[in-house]
């Protein structure tokens, strides 16, 4: 099967047979854990990629801003295609804390370039 004709299945699939598919892949690609963590004493307990302290908010924001993944995946090396694709999803998932999440750094921004 070629890439085209694997892209041409893909856009057919459902809303959630995309997502199951994302999910097998996801599965397929990932080395290690992947997932999501939230610790107290890191990063605000903010939600992160597993063993990071990239929170997921922030990669939400550069996607907002116009990133594209592979913008991403260059400024942070230690991502992977999968992480993007589970950040997306929890994302999806959590959209008023992650909203939240923004907001907030927003604010704090502001703060320290008004002083």
């Amino acid at each position: 099967m070629t890439a085209q004709e694997l892209e041409t299945q893909l856009l057919s699939l459902t809303p959630a047979q995309k997502v199951e598919a994302i999910r097998i892949l996801t599965q397929g690609i990932s080395s290690n854990n992947d997932g999501i963590t939230k610790t107290p004493g890191v990063m605000g307990a903010d939600a992160c990629i597993a063993g990071t302290r990239i929170p997921i908010w922030l990669l939400v924001s550069y996607r907002r801003q116009g990133a594209k993944d592979a913008d991403i995946l260059d400024q942070y090396p230690q991502l992977s295609a999968a992480n993007l694709v589970t950040a997306w999803l929890y994302a999806e998932a959590f959209p008023d804390e992650i909203d939240s999440a923004i907001h907030e750094q927003e604010q704090a921004d502001a703060i320290l370039d008004a002083s």
